[in-house]
């Protein structure tokens, strides 16, 4: 089911067109905060495409990228920036490797990435697999009181960590992601039908880079919505698609099932087709509870190719 991107060492000697990471990037904070400041946009201020019959969103990791490998590493380098006097101890060090597979576990529960940073201490500090897995929910806003836990911080430094790595290495940082192999071609499909939008907790910048570099089907910057900057949920950026593009019949494509739960509370939405990919980051439990909800479709790869009429 997924891609390795053994060749991208190759690609990345040279120059990337990637409009945030060319090959001289000694602008990347720059370029970073300019386009961090533009992520909250109001209501009404979506970009209007050309007409069509459907419109399409797609989360991204879980259901384009399988970002584990990198979201884990990244974690662990930006816990030592955090926690640099406990980082620096020999036993602790010797843990990176157990800890990040640990993370490829626990990362179903994770809903935004700097809750990745909270996950490796935890495991660091002896919290259960299992624990985490069933008590994340409580776990979380515990431990971010706990160690007096400022969410924008652990933001921003993720964030920073992943611009300094791909800065220092870019090759490095991308061979750490994987894209779903299918999935491309049928968003290429999709951008050339019709509006079609990525909506994700990712920050865009991160998104943008490996649909380019990866993918190989850039998006530009106003078709990708990052829930962790701009704030908004995603069933209020859906509500914004829907208003500016109304007539529309409407799709959402997700792997996390309380995402997909969440939209069919809303009245707005309630006109919206919502797919749950039988890959990404949920589990045979949620993919059997979603299969009892009338409104969700739980799909594989050749079923989302043949509800996007997608050739493969």
């Amino acid at each position: 089911m997924i891609l390795r991107c053994t060749a991208l060492l190759d690609q990345v000697t040279g120059d990337l067109h990637c409009p945030f990471y060319r090959k001289n990037t000694a602008n990347i904070a720059l370029i970073s905060t300019k386009h961090r400041a533009k992520q909250r946009r109001p209501r009404g201020a979506l970009r209007v495409q050309a007409m069509s019959t459907d419109l399409w969103a797609f989360d991204f990791d879980g259901v384009v990228c399988n970002s584990v490998g990198e979201s884990s590493r990244s974690a662990w380098k930006a816990s030592a920036r955090k926690w640099p006097d406990l980082f620096s101890k020999s036993e602790v060090q010797a843990k990176e490797a157990e800890v990040e597979g640990q993370m490829r576990t626990v990362r179903p529960v994770v809903e935004t990435g700097y809750e990745n940073l909270v996950q490796v201490r935890c495991l660091l500090e002896g919290t259960s697999e299992e624990d985490i897995l069933q008590n994340w929910h409580s776990i979380l806003p515990d431990r971010m009181q706990r160690w007096h836990l400022d969410r924008q911080e652990l933001v921003e430094l993720f964030g920073s960590t992943r611009d300094a790595w791909m800065t220092d290495n870019l090759g490095d940082w991308l061979a750490a992601n994987e894209i779903y192999q299918g999935v491309p071609a049928i968003v290429q499909h999709l951008r050339s039908q019709g509006p079609f939008y990525i909506v994700t907790t990712k920050q865009a910048r991160f998104t943008e880079a490996l649909m380019h570099n990866m993918a190989k089907v850039p998006i530009p910057s106003e078709n990708i919505f990052s829930t962790t900057v701009s704030g908004q949920p995603k069933s209020e950026i859906l509500v914004d698609l829907q208003s500016q593009h109304p007539g529309l019949t409407y799709h959402f494509v997700e792997d996390k099932l309380g995402t997909l739960e969440k939209v069919c509370k809303e009245e707005a939405l309630k006109s919206w087709q919502l797919y749950l990919v039988d890959w990404g980051y949920n589990t045979a439990e949620e993919r059997q509870r979603a299969a009892q909800n009338p409104r969700i479709h739980v799909v594989s790869l050749q079923q989302l190719q043949s509800a996007t009429g997608c050739k493969a």
